[in-house]
Order: structure tokens, then C-alpha cells, then sequence
């Protein structure tokens, strides 16, 4: 997919990781779920094997979706902010 004018190739990229990233964190709270359930009926792999991955995989995704949530918020208020500015000097 070619870059447009508007963004360039490093955001496209950075978009993609980021959407990955959502599917990840989503996947992980419904593997939770279902672990959970499971771990109640006497199943404990599925809510074991979750919690070594949770530091290494799950912990670092969480924090790059409100760490990018954030980001992005920051610069959609810094973009609103700026014009306006401008228009009362």
C-alpha cells in the first residue's frame, strides 16, 4: 500500500502495529475469560499457560495501547489547540 500525501510510510506502519496491538489485548481478556471459566471447572492449563505469558507478552501490550491512546490524544488536542492560537494574536 503506497503512502498518501497525508501520512507518511513510518505512521501507516505504527497504525498497523498499534491495530495488531488491540487484537492482542482483546484476544488476551477473552483467553482470560475463558480461562477463568475453566479454571472453575477444574481445567488449570489454560489459566496457567496465561500467567507466564503475562509479564512478557500481555503486560507490554497493555501498556503500548494506553501508552499510544494517550499519545494520540495529546496530539489531537495539541493539533485543536494550535489554530487557535494563532487566530487570536
Amino acid at each position: 500500500m503506497p503512502s498518501t500525501p497525508d501520512q507518511p510510510t513510518w505512521k501507516l506502519w505504527l497504525d498497523r502495529l498499534l491495530v495488531v496491538d488491540v487484537f492482542l489485548v482483546l484476544a488476551g481478556a477473552g483467553w482470560f475469560g475463558i480461562a477463568i471459566v475453566a479454571s472453575s471447572q477444574g481445567v488449570e492449563g489454560p489459566l496457567h499457560l496465561f500467567q507466564q505469558l503475562w509479564d512478557p507478552l500481555f503486560t507490554p501490550a497493555i501498556g503500548l495501547l494506553i501508552a499510544s491512546a494517550l499519545v494520540s490524544g495529546i496530539a489531537s488536542w495539541w493539533q485543536r489547540r494550535g489554530p487557535q492560537a494563532d487566530r487570536d494574536s
